[in-house]
């Protein structure tokens, strides 16, 4: 990702994303600041499964989409058949 943790993540870096994401992307995802997000993650309202793997947050990228509104349906970021202009 080339954009900084305050700026939300474009269509095609939603869709590049790895199974997991840690707290600043599920962050940047959700449009929420990363205090706020870690707020949630320890009070435990945070709105998709987080998991702990020793001291870090992992957060199912899946889960994610679907709380945007994405849902599983094939989606591609780039034209399947090239133009015939």
């Amino acid at each position: 990702m080339s954009a900084g943790r305050g700026t939300p993540l474009t269509f095609m870096e939603a869709f590049d994303l790895p199974v997991v994401v840690n707290v600043p992307t599920a962050a940047r995802i959700l449009g929420i600041c990363l205090t706020t997000a870690y707020r949630h993650v320890r009070q435990n309202t945070f709105p998709c499964k987080v998991l702990r793997i020793g001291n870090r947050y992992r957060v199912s990228t899946v889960e994610l989409m679907r709380f945007v509104g994405v849902d599983e349906r094939a989606v591609y970021t780039f034209d399947l058949e090239p133009d015939d202009d």
